[in-house]
């Protein structure tokens, strides 16, 4: 019934600033062999947030494009942070 119809303007003010990036919580320094087998896993990586806790992220974790079509690597999430 277009007589019912109205619009109203809603703002949502975000209150939470996602002040602190993710970040390792180490560094990383990984070695591949040159004869490592095929498949083997070669490092686990996970990610920290400060703004929260670790149980609150989930991080997500991906090759770049070019690095899919052209990487003898893989990444896989194994549902942790």
């Amino acid at each position: 019934n277009p007589e019912k119809i109205s619009e109203a303007n809603v703002y949502v003010q975000v209150l939470n600033v996602n002040d602190n990036a993710p970040e390792f919580p180490k560094y990383y320094e990984t070695f591949v062999c040159e004869n490592a087998v095929s498949g083997r896993l070669i490092q686990t990586i996970s990610a920290v947030d400060q703004d929260d806790s670790a149980e609150g992220h989930h991080f997500y974790f991906s090759l770049s494009q070019e690095a899919t079509n052209n990487s003898h690597f893989t990444v896989k999430d194994n549902q942790g942070s």
